[in-house]
């Protein structure tokens, strides 16, 4: 019976990790990169790398808003939407601007940004067109090229087999620990199952947190029932009345000045002596119906919200608030939600999230091509593999090897592309899948170790290239950026050399032989070991 329990627990494991892995690695290394989606999208717009962090930047907020308020009430008086971006401790330039017209077939009105330093209070050159890291926090569960409603169903339903897969894992490693300390080399499938032991159980925790928590934030896409039941317009009113600042006022046609913005700066610091601002919008300035949101850091509190204020833009009074009086469910599904963004993590806390990212998409790896070689070691020299283990061994080849070159040549675009291109941040993200393409291609033609060094050398190429055309093309290098204590951008040239270094050193482990060789190789060496013993 126990025996039984245990090979069921093993056959489950195997393919709940099996049939969703590659979709699982998409997630897991699009959502690794995204603990640093701020630093990215910084690194991304070299227009703004002269800009320092300020000194006493919560001091200097009120000042900064009344500037902002002043000027946009010259440029866009009448605008529907105002929105002032504070500057914070991973993103120096102070942002604000305002909604334009909305033209015919347009979805969202345009909005005109404004980028200053809040240092010297003066404008900065308008940052190239990129989606920087917010390219990666979207795929990693918007995925790409398909309906947002069904990536995120695909996202649930591989989060839920990963979870299933982790639990698994766990009963059927009997040694769970001693396997965290044992790594067997150049012993096939072995040295891969060592592997995945090991990234397994260092990150088990995270691992678990991570999933489970990313559950929980799409929960709403599995589960919306409840909220259709009790709410007769379901999710969205649910959500309202979660959030009252979000409810629109709406727009009217009768003039009315606002109130002056220290009036409501005066009733967020009698509250909170020092806020931390991070976001004010207004909507339909300057009429009866205006309206002023104030966004407040968290702090250090485990939430992703910080308290929000909507304030009648007329009379100054305070209409609607949120993130004081939740509930415990709203404390707890707002939690959850901190925990797996990692928002509130300082900047160790932050690395630490980023390499227990990485040894989870080792995790993930290792499980897939320890399928592969299991399979290979037990047909003999003279068959054929089938179609199923080709197919694996072309998306292990397609996604292990693709996923980092794509991203190589998403930095690339960003790089070499015109600035003055038309959608040119599309175009990025363009530049992106082709190169995964290629990578794809690559294994449609082969999958032997001669296809995986080749695909380990042009991603050593890829990475190491990100820091000289980086250094040819803005006026930053890698050591100009230690020796100005730009700990963001030499942090992510310093994550492409030492990812480059990595792929040389995978090329020169992997065995010249092909995959014929070595097959034929352990048959021969196991029927000896079968004949002695």
């Amino acid at each position: 019976m126990k025996e039984n329990f245990f090979r069921s627990m093993t056959w489950l494991h195997t393919w709940v990790g099996l049939l969703v892995c590659w979709l699982l690695f998409l997630i897991f290394f699009a959502g690794t990169l995204s603990f640093f989606k701020d630093e990215i999208s910084f690194w991304a717009k070299p227009e703004i790398h002269q800009v320092r962090h300020q000194e006493h930047r919560v001091a200097s907020q009120a000042k900064q808003i009344n500037d902002v308020f002043a000027d946009l009430q010259q440029k866009a008086p009448n605008s529907l939407s105002w929105r002032i971006n504070m500057p914070d401790s991973r993103n120096p330039v102070l942002s604000y601007g305002y909604a334009e017209p909305k033209q015919p077939g347009q979805r969202r009105a345009p909005f005109n940004y404004t980028h200053i330093d809040p240092n010297t209070l003066e404008p900065v050159p308008e940052p190239r067109d990129t989606k920087g890291g917010g390219f990666f926090y979207r795929l990693h569960f918007d995925l790409h090229y398909i309906d947002v409603f069904t990536a995120r169903i695909l996202v649930c339903l591989a989060s839920m087999f990963m979870l299933v897969a982790l639990v698994t894992g766990v009963v059927i490693h009997k040694r769970i620990f001693k396997d965290m300390f044992s790594f067997r080399r150049n012993k096939g499938s072995r040295s891969w199952l060592d592997a995945h032991n090991v990234s397994s159980v260092l990150a088990l925790p995270f691992h678990i947190m991570i999933t489970y928590t990313g559950i929980i934030t799409l929960i709403f896409m599995l589960f919306p029932y409840p909220a259709e039941t009790v709410y007769e317009e379901g999710l969205s009113q649910m959500f309202n009345e979660a959030l009252p600042v979000n409810k629109r006022a709406a727009p009217s046609d009768e003039h009315r000045p606002m109130v002056a913005i220290n009036q409501v700066l005066d009733q967020i610091y009698t509250k909170y002596p020092n806020a931390d601002i991070s976001h004010v919008f207004v909507r339909n300035a300057n009429t009866a119906s205006s309206q002023i949101v104030v966004y407040l850091a968290t702090a250090k509190e485990v939430v992703d919200n910080g308290p929000r204020y909507l304030f009648n833009g007329v009379t100054g009074q305070i209409d609607a608030q949120s993130g004081e009086d939740w509930s415990a469910s709203a404390q707890f599904y707002d939690s959850m939600t901190a925990l797996h963004s990692g928002r509130l993590a300082e900047p160790l806390l932050r690395w630490l999230y980023f390499l227990c990212g990485f040894a989870g998409c080792a995790m993930i790896a290792t499980g897939c091509m320890m399928w592969a070689k299991r399979l290979r070691e037990r047909m003999k020299p003279e068959q054929s593999a089938h179609r199923g283990l080709k197919l694996v061994e072309t998306l292990n080849l397609a996604t292990l090897m693709g996923l980092p070159f794509a991203t190589c040549a998403f930095f690339i675009a960003n790089r070499l592309l015109p600035i003055e291109l038309a959608a040119r941040a599309d175009k990025e993200v363009l530049a992106f899948f082709l190169a995964w393409l290629f990578i794809a291609v690559l294994a449609l033609f082969g999958r032997t170790q001669s296809h995986w060094r080749l695909a380990a050398w042009l991603n050593a190429v890829a990475c190491f290239s990100i820091p000289l055309i980086n250094a040819f093309t803005t006026e930053g290098n890698w050591i100009s950026y230690l020796l100005t204590q730009q700990w963001a951008l030499f942090g992510i040239d310093s994550a492409f050399i030492c990812a480059g270094l990595m792929f040389i050193v995978q090329s020169r482990k992997i065995p010249s032989h092909d995959n014929v060789k070595e097959k034929g190789n352990l048959f021969k060496n196991r029927q000896l070991k079968e004949q002695q013993g």
